[in-house]
């Protein structure tokens, strides 16, 4: 598919710069060349092209909403700037005349989109526009907008119009979203939602689906289960990428064609592309995990990779109260990289590690360079040392500066998280989750009553139904009415347990458990804060000797510092018995035995699409994969179900979860481990996606409570 390098992220990256770049390609363009570790993004390493006098064309960035979306989860205001973006504004927003500069428009193709942008031409706001279409344009919108143009004559005022294949939200390097909203899972699970409503979806999923794979580079084989949206998306999609093909004479995944960022010469080995429905496994959208990216995103909201926490005006005098600091955590962020998917006592250590070499770093500049500190570095004052070594010293200042800045976050990030995890005790649910299916009836009776398991009874909420959810035990309806009774009595919003207690026994066929993949770690009693004692004991003077300090010295006592089983969820296990059937378990492979077989490029017959009204997920249609699903579909020979794969691209429809992204990358990364060096061309990736990543809070108070009250 791609070089291993080449990450999702890095080829959105470049495909954006080229917009940017006016569409010009540079010869230094590369998938990689958007450097993570350029100081603050300044700069890029492809500098922007030169108008006739060799002066950067400057330029006017106007996006929709998704656009917004698009840019702001990868790219900064430094990095716009970098390539002569001197404003960037919304489309729907007032926006004021700037006759001498051109316009770069990033949209979707919206009549509303393209009302606006002829507007602007007619108002000759700009110089001259450069339209790029976040997906493909449809034909008929295309010729509305030519006579609109010709009509008000504004013809002359347009320089480029690009289709861009770009409409998704890239979060982490391998981590995308369609940005559809968070009633995607509701709609399908409706009998309220309009077929209307649910063909449009499904023709968006597919929209964003195909530029996904463009951006890729390459046409994946397709697999799914066979009913409800999956199959729909599946076949759809199929369709598309087939119709490309044989129609267009160069077509985007072509050796001419091939997006911005392939490089020559990278292998096309195909990728396999599993699509399945969020009732496939409903535990990840509700259970508490211990990994710093998904604490991040489930305690302090993360939207668009930025959080926003509570910090003291000043740490040396909480007295003055608190004020809301935004963090961004870009590809620049190398603690972000090395640390999301770890879990946090970990991070607390690295943090400390970090900080520790920071402070021995600073100390041996400032020593080398005759100063007491490096505030002293800044001054003109070359008597106090050698040139040579002030030289050198105030060329590092700018780099250490960086990493304290983003040190300074993560402790800033940390202290909030451990609030946090105190307030409500998540380090307790997630260890009762973690042996969940072992929990009796009067033990969840017990944690649903007791008082002091935390202040928020959504956390109870979620954990009694992930246990509901897993457990063998006979729940009866006399059981369900007292832990319904208990649940309210602690402060919890019941209504979705009338929907979840419908949906369970289909979640019951899809979910698969599995024992560990290797031992705990035996964590002893003398480390057992040891994660979170180092850092206040080892902070920088700074830290130490300020209000932070001290508090973190109350938020860690009683906070549990134990590191989670490695356990694949049902996701991972769908994904291993399809990405490498001869590892799987048997009980995986039976599951995914009947997923349906798409392959573009075969010249096999397309069949037909099942209505709008079959994308609905459907509640009575057995085993997943069962046959009789709907839809004619292409079942798959031996051979192709005994096929392996190196890379995937997994996608579930109705929301995503920050667990599964990360177990999966956790098990890419173990398997490509246990295959050694020897197999590095067979390094296994996964690229996770969904129709929109949602916390636990949106989705349960949101979406399952919404179904909860249409089936009372």
């Amino acid at each position: 598919m791609v070089s291993q390098s080449q990450s999702l992220r890095d080829r959105q990256v470049a495909s954006l710069e080229k917009i940017l770049n006016l569409n010009h390609a540079s010869a230094e363009s590369s998938a990689v060349h958007h450097d993570p570790s350029a100081a603050n993004g300044l700069i890029p390493k492809a500098t922007p092209i030169l108008n006739s006098d060799g002066d950067p064309i400057w330029k006017v960035l106007v996006f929709d909403n998704l656009g917004r979306d698009v840019i702001s989860s990868v790219l900064r205001v430094n990095d716009l700037r970098g390539w002569g973006v001197t404003i960037h504004l919304n489309l729907n927003s007032a926006r004021h005349p700037i006759p001498d500069v051109p316009v770069l428009y990033l949209v979707e193709p919206t009549a509303s989109n393209l009302t606006l942008i002829n507007q602007d031409l007619s108002k000759n706001l700009y110089s001259e526009a450069y339209i790029n279409f976040l997906s493909s344009i449809p034909r008929p919108l295309m010729e509305d907008f030519a006579a609109q143009i010709a009509e008000a004559g504004t013809a002359e005022s347009i320089s480029q119009v690009y289709d861009q294949y770009l409409n998704f939200i890239v979060a982490e390097p391998d981590l995308f979203s369609l940005g559809l909203g968070k009633e995607t899972y509701w709609a399908l699970n409706s009998a309220n939602a309009k077929d209307e409503e649910i063909d449009t979806l499904v023709d968006r999923t597919v929209s964003g689906l195909f530029s996904v794979v463009v951006t890729m580079g390459v046409i994946p084989i397709i697999r799914c289960p066979r009913g409800g949206a999956a199959e729909m998306i599946a076949a759809k999609l199929d369709r598309k990428l087939r119709d490309h093909i044989l129609n267009s004479k160069d077509n985007l995944f072509s050796s001419q064609g091939s997006r911005a960022g392939q490089a020559p010469g990278t292998p096309t080995s195909r990728p396999v592309l599993v699509i399945v429905d969020r009732n496939v496994d409903l535990i990840p959208m509700l259970s508490h995990s211990w990994t710093y990216q998904s604490l991040v995103h489930d305690v302090l909201k993360m939207h668009l990779n930025r959080i926003t926490i509570e910090t003291p005006i000043d740490e040396e005098n909480p007295s003055k109260g608190r004020t809301k600091k935004a963090y961004d955590l870009t590809s620049k962020d190398f603690f972000w990289t090395r640390n999301a998917g770890v879990p946090f006592p970990q991070v607390a250590e690295d943090i400390d590690t970090e900080l520790t070499k920071y402070k021995d770093d600073a100390n041996e500049i400032t020593q080398k360079a005759g100063a007491s500190s490096l505030e002293d570095l800044q001054t003109d004052n070359p008597s106090t040392s050698s040139a040579q070594h002030l030289k050198a010293a105030i060329t590092l200042l700018p780099e250490l500066r960086e990493r304290k800045a983003v040190l300074d976050m993560h402790m800033n990030i940390a202290t909030a998280l451990l609030k946090g995890i105190k307030d409500r005790q998540l380090d307790n649910f997630f260890q009762i989750e973690e042996n969940i299916i072992k929990q009796t009836k009067a033990q969840m009776f017990e944690l649903l009553a007791d008082t002091s398991k935390g202040n928020e009874p959504l956390d109870k909420l979620r954990i009694f139904i992930i246990w509901f959810l897993s457990t063998e035990q006979e729940v009866s309806r006399a059981d369900m009415e007292r832990f319904d009774k208990t649940l309210t009595e602690a402060g919890a919003d019941t209504t979705a347990l009338a929907y979840v207690k419908k949906v369970r026994e289909v979640t019951r066929m899809t979910m698969m458990t599995s024992a560990p993949s290797q031992p705990a770690p035996q964590t002893t009693g003398g480390e057992l804060f040891r994660g979170f004692s180092s850092i206040s004991n080892r902070l920088t003077d700074r830290f130490a000797s300020g209000a932070l300090g001290a508090n973190f010295e109350n938020l860690i006592s009683g906070v549990k510092n134990f590191l989670p089983v490695n356990k694949d969820i049902t996701i991972t296990k769908i994904v291993e018995s399809l990405m490498d059937p001869t590892s799987a378990s048997a009980s995986a492979i039976a599951k995914t035995e009947n997923y349906l077989y798409f392959d573009p490029r075969s010249a096999n017959a397309r069949g037909t699409m099942p209505a709008p009204s079959q994308a609905r997920n459907q509640q009575s249609s057995g085993l997943p994969g069962a046959l009789g699903g709907l839809g004619p579909g292409t079942g798959a020979s031996f051979g192709q179900r005994r096929q392996g794969f190196s890379e995937a691209i997994v996608f579930t429809v109705g929301g995503g979860s920050m667990d599964e992204y990360g177990n999966l990358q956790e098990w890419a990364k173990r398997t490509s481990a246990a295959n050694g060096p020897a197999a590095g061309a067979s390094r296994r990736r996964v690229v996770y996606g969904s129709t929109q990543i949602v916390n636990a809070e949106d989705f349960l108070m949101g979406e399952l409570a919404r179904l909860g009250r249409e089936d009372r």
